[in-house]
């Protein structure tokens, strides 16, 4: 039998891109004949996350829709007749075995035209809430896998599998001491890791800034901050301008982005982030207890389901953005951090929510629809 060609429809964020390179990554490994390739936009991050795992990437051109009228939706219109043509001049080029969605404006007509084509189809969905993609998909494709037991009710019982979310295996790696030395932090303090998703979040940038000022000459626990690109200089000339020079805090690390996430975890005792399904998933992974500030606007409100599962769970507390500041953040932070008896407990709901092997499950669904 020749080996099999499978696509990977997904793009836009982190949270549609890292499954997608995990299930990758688990095929490659399982099956080191198959052929991976690839669906995304020249927009997302998926140009910059794929090329660095190593996989080849193609481009069509596809548009989001704004849900109120404008001209922007008209444009939307116009980039969907697009990628509708180069969705099926793509699978009719590559001629897949199967094709799996993983979200993301993408997925829709790659895995339409590949489900009317003939051709085997699944969709990932990594919300307890899915989209209005995955929901349209789901009359189409041949398997639907969902992250979260309360996904079923939105989906066809017959061909939906519980799976979880397909994190990354080093992930959970990390190693605290080595972590802790590459950070150049302190093992006796407690370290809170913080970050906005993989675009960086506003909102909880400016709640940091007003943070470090309360605590750049305490030492009561030490900081690591992710900004996101985009938002990095702002950041920086922020504190610049309150007199704050982040390479003279020791206990106060500032970056832009990091890509070896698995040492960002491991050297953390709490984690602040919003609650995407993806973070929501490495957080189950590694065990580690949040502070999760929900992003607002999120489709469906999806985020809040998650933060909100997450609570319910024992495994998380929820700070809505709208009480979101520099001093809530630290009350809430303090009462969980030096608390040893929350912070454990935490810790193990976090971990006992963790569905280790979601990819696995995954490959034995995918080699059924292949063969």
């Amino acid at each position: 039998m020749s080996p099999q060609k499978i696509i990977l429809a997904g793009g836009g964020t982190g949270g549609h891109i890292y499954p997608a390179i995990a299930i990758a990554e688990g095929l490659k490994k399982t099956f080191p004949d198959y052929e991976v390739l690839f669906v995304g936009t020249d927009r997302g991050l998926e140009k910059e996350l794929v090329k660095k795992a190593g996989f080849p990437l193609k481009t069509i051109r596809v548009k989001g829709f704004r849900r109120k009228l404008s001209l922007d939706t008209l444009i939307s219109i116009k980039e969907l007749v697009h990628g509708a043509i180069d969705s099926f001049s793509l699978i009719k080029k590559e001629k897949p075995d199967i094709v799996i969605g993983t979200g993301g404006y993408v997925a829709g007509p790659v895995l339409f035209f590949a489900s009317i084509m003939g051709i085997p189809t699944a969709v990932h969905e990594q919300n307890v809430t899915p989209g209005v993609t995955n929901k349209i998909l789901s009359r189409f494709v041949d398997k639907i896998f969902i992250s979260f037991s309360d996904s079923i009710k939105y989906f066809p019982k017959e061909k939906t599998f519980l799976v979880g979310n397909p994190v990354r295996s080093e992930i959970s790696k990390g190693n605290r001491h080595t972590a802790l030395k590459k950070f150049g932090l302190s093992s006796d303090i407690p370290v809170v890791l913080s970050f906005g998703g993989s675009q960086g979040a506003a909102r909880i940038n400016d709640a940091i800034c007003h943070m470090i000022e309360v605590i750049k000459d305490t030492r009561k626990f030490q900081l690591i901050h992710i900004t996101g690109k985009n938002h990095y200089d702002n950041i920086k000339n922020a504190l610049a301008n309150k007199g704050i020079t982040l390479d003279r805090l020791g206990h106060i690390i500032v970056r832009p982005y990091i890509y070896e996430m698995q040492d960002a975890y491991a050297a953390a005792d709490l984690v602040i982030s919003r609650a995407g399904a993806l973070t929501i998933s490495e957080l189950s992974v590694c065990g580690k207890p949040a502070i999760l500030i929900p992003l607002p606007t999120a489709a469906n409100n999806h985020q809040e389901y998650n933060a909100r599962y997450m609570e319910n769970e024992g495994a998380a507390v929820v700070l809505h953005e709208d009480k979101l500041s520099g001093e809530s953040l630290i009350r809430t932070i303090e009462d969980i951090i030096f608390d040893e008896n929350r912070l454990h407990k935490m810790s193990m709901a976090s971990k006992n929510l963790a569905m280790e092997d979601a990819v696995e499950k995954i490959l034995a669904e995918v080699l059924k629809l292949v063969k």
